[in-house]
C-alpha cells in the first residue's frame, strides 16, 4: 500500500494523547507541546514522518490493523502510532529482502558505493530534523541527538568507501597445473535488530556494512522508537537505494523474530540489545545455522588511579557514566577508584554530577532527559534500594526528580561494593557508584570479575600502566584516558557475555561476507 502524503498528515496529526498519570508539569507540558507539534508539522510536510512499515518499497500498515503507541518520555504524550506487525508481515519482507538480493548484489561496488554515499548526504542535510525525532522519541537532549546522526551517518559514509575495498586473494597454488583464489561474497538476506537507545546509529552500524557487501535487509527497530528507522529508510529510497534492498517492520517482537529465525531466506542475524535476547537469538538461529553477530550487555569498569589528572578523570568518568541518562552499553556502570584519590575524585565528581541540568532534550543547556520508561526507572529504584540495604552511602540524588514523568536525579553512590547488584549487573541509568580499591593487581581483578566484556576505561598518567591494564582487561574496548570512545573507524565489540562479532570499521565488513576458495585445474592445457 503505497503511503498517500493525506493519509501521513492525518496520522501524523493524531498526536499528543495525554497519559492520564506521570504529568509533567503544565507549563513545561504545554511549552513542549507547542514545540512538537511545530516540528511534527515539518516532518509531515518532508515526508519524514513515516508511521506505516515498510515492505518492498511500498508503505503499509498491519495487515490486521493492529497499531501501538509511539510516546514522548519526556511528557507521556502519544507522538502517533504505528502498525503492530507479526509473522505475515515479516515473511512479506524476508520474501522481498530476498527476491531483490539478486540484483543489487550484481550491481558494481561503485554502484552500490554512490547510493550509500546519497543516503549519507540526505541524513546529513536533515540532520536537524532526525536529531528532533531522536529527542521526541528516544528523549535525550538534542544536541546530543543530532550528534547521534553525525555519528550514524558517519557509518553510512564509511561503508559507501568500503564497498569498493572487498578484496580477495591468490593463493600459490601447491601444483603447476592449478591455480587458487579467494572470492568474498555477500552473505544474502539480514534481519537486523535495532535498540531504543541509539535509534539510528544502531541502524546505521548494521545496514551499512550489509548493503555495501551487496545483503537485504530487514530490519526491526525497537517498538519505543520506531519513528527514526522509519525516517531512515525513507530517505534511503530518496537516495536510490532500489524498493526491497531496506524493509522494515516493527510490532510483535517475539512474532517477527520468530519468523526471521524460522526462515532459510534470512542467513544473517545481527542484534544489539540484551544478553538475555541475545542468547535466545543465537539458539533460535542455531535450526537454520545463521551467521550471527551480537552486541549484548556490558558492566564497564571506569579506572582511576591515583596517578591520574583528577579533572581528566572527573571529565571523562562523567561523559562515560552520563550520555544518553546512563542508558548506553557501554556506560561506566562501576567507577573503580584507587583509595589515594578516592575521597578528592568523589568530591570533584560529585561537584559536577550536581551542575548537570536535568530537563526535556528541547530544553537549553540541558544534560540529562529522562529515562525511556517506568519499568527503567523501577530498575534504577531497586538497584540503589538493593546498594543502601548493604552499606552503601548517598552522595547525590538517589530518588526521582521534581519534574515528574521517568525524570530521575543524577545519583553518586559511595562504598558501594562487588557483590552488590549495582556492580554485578547493568544498571541503565543514571547512577554512578564508587569503588574503593588499593592496588592496580585488585582493581583488575574486580574490573574482570563479570560475565560481560564490552567497554572499560582507565584514567593514569603512567604510561606503562596504561599498556599493562589495557592487556590485562577482559574487554573488548579500552579507553584511557577518555570517556567517549565510539567511532565509526575503529571496531566495536564485546567477549565473553557481551557478544560476538565487530561493528565499524573495515572489520564490520567481514561480517556480512563469506569466504569462497576456488580451484582452476587443468591450467597447463592448451
Amino acid at each position: 500500500m503505497t503511503f498517500r502524503a493525506s493519509r501521513m498528515s492525518a496520522r501524523s496529526f493524531k498526536l499528543f494523547t495525554h497519559l492520564p498519570s506521570m504529568q509533567a508539569p503544565p507549563l513545561l507540558s504545554r511549552q513542549i507541546s507547542m514545540d512538537v507539534k511545530s516540528f511534527a508539522s515539518r516532518l509531515s510536510s518532508s515526508g519524514l514522518l513515516r508511521s506505516q512499515g515498510l515492505i518492498g518499497g511500498k508503505w503499509s500498515d498491519a495487515y490486521d490493523g493492529k497499531t501501538i503507541q509511539v510516546h514522548n518520555p519526556a511528557t507521556g504524550e502519544v507522538i502517533t502510532t504505528v502498525p503492530c506487525m507479526g509473522q505475515k508481515e515479516t515473511n512479506d519482507a524476508i520474501s522481498s529482502a530476498y527476491g531483490a538480493f539478486n540484483s543489487w548484489s550484481k550491481l558494481t561496488a561503485a554502484e552500490r558505493s554512490k547510493c550509500l554515499r546519497k543516503w549519507y548526504d540526505l541524513l546529513i542535510s536533515h540532520k536537524e530534523e532526525l536529531g528532533q525525532l531522536i529527542t521526541l522519541e528516544q528523549g535525550k537532549p538534542l544536541k546530543e541527538a543530532i550528534g547521534e546522526v553525525s555519528y550514524g551517518a558517519g557509518f553510512i559514509e564509511l561503508y559507501a568507501e568500503e564497498a569498493k575495498r572487498v578484496y580477495g586473494d591468490i593463493i600459490p597454488p601447491t601444483l603447476s597445473d592449478r591455480r587458487l583464489f579467494v572470492l568474498k561474497q555477500p552473505v544474502g538476506v539480514v534481519g537486523a535488530v535495532t535498540p531504543w537507545n541509539f535509534p539510528l546509529a544502531m541502524l546505521t552500524r548494521k545496514v551499512g556494512p550489509a548493503l555495501a557487501c551487496g545483503c537485504t535487509v530487514v530490519i526491526k527497530p525497537s517498538e519505543l522508537t520506531p519513528l527514526t528507522a522509519l525516517a531512515a529508510a525513507e530517505l534511503s529510497l530518496q537516495a536510490g537505494i532500489p524498493p526491497g534492498v531496506v524493509n522494515v517492520v516493527m510490532g510483535n517482537a517475539s512474532a517477527i523474530g520468530d519468523a526471521l529465525l524460522a526462515s532459510s531466506q534470512v542467513r544473517k542475524i545481527t542484534f544489539t540489545g540484551s544478553t538475555a535476547v541475545g542468547k535466545k537469538l543465537m539458539a533460535g538461529a542455531a535450526a537454520t545455522v545463521k551467521k550471527v553477530s551480537l552486541e549484548l550487555g556490558g558492566n564497564a569498569p571506569c579506572i582511576v588511579f591515583d596517578d591520574a589528572d583528577l579533572d581528566v578523570a572527573v571529565k571523562g568518568t562523567l561523559a562515560a557514566k552520563f550520555r544518553n541518562t546512563g542508558q548506553t552499553c557501554v556506560c561506566a556502570n562501576r567507577i573503580l577508584v584507587q583509595e589515594g584519590i578516592y575521597d578528592k575524585f568523589r568530591d570533584a565528581f560529585a561537584k559536577a554530577v550536581q551542575n548537570m541540568q536535568v530537563g526535556n532534550g528541547f530544553s537549553e543547556g540541558v544534560a540529562q532527559g529522562p529515562l525511556i520508561n517506568e519499568a527503567a526507572v523501577q530498575k534504577v529504584e531497586s538497584f540503589i534500594q538493593d546498594a543502601i540495604s548493604k552499606g552503601a552511602k548517598v552522595v547525590l540524588g538517589a530518588k526521582r526528580h521534581s519534574l515528574g514523568m521517568t525524570f530521575y536525579e543524577p545519583t553518586v553512590l559511595s562504598d558501594v561494593k562487588n557483590d552488590m547488584l549495582i556492580a554485578r549487573e547493568e544498571v541503565f541509568g543514571p547512577v554512578a557508584p564508587l569503588l574503593r580499591f588499593k592496588t592496580e593487581d585488585e582493581a583488575i581483578r574486580i574490573a574482570n570479575d563479570t560475565t560481560a566484556g564490552l567497554a572499560s576505561y582507565i584514567f593514569t598518567n603512567n604510561v606503562q600502566r596504561s599498556w599493562r591494564v589495557s592487556e590485562a582487561l577482559e574487554y573488548g574496548l579500552v579507553g584511557v584516558n577518555e570517556g567517549i570512545i565510539s567511532t565509526e573507524v575503529a571496531p566495536f565489540g564485546g567477549v565473553k557475555q557481551s557478544g560476538l562479532g565487530r561493528e565499524g570499521s573495515k572489520y564490520g565488513m567481514d561480517e556480512y561476507l563469506e569466504v569462497k576458495y576456488v580451484c582452476l585445474g587443468n591450467m597447463s592445457s592448451n
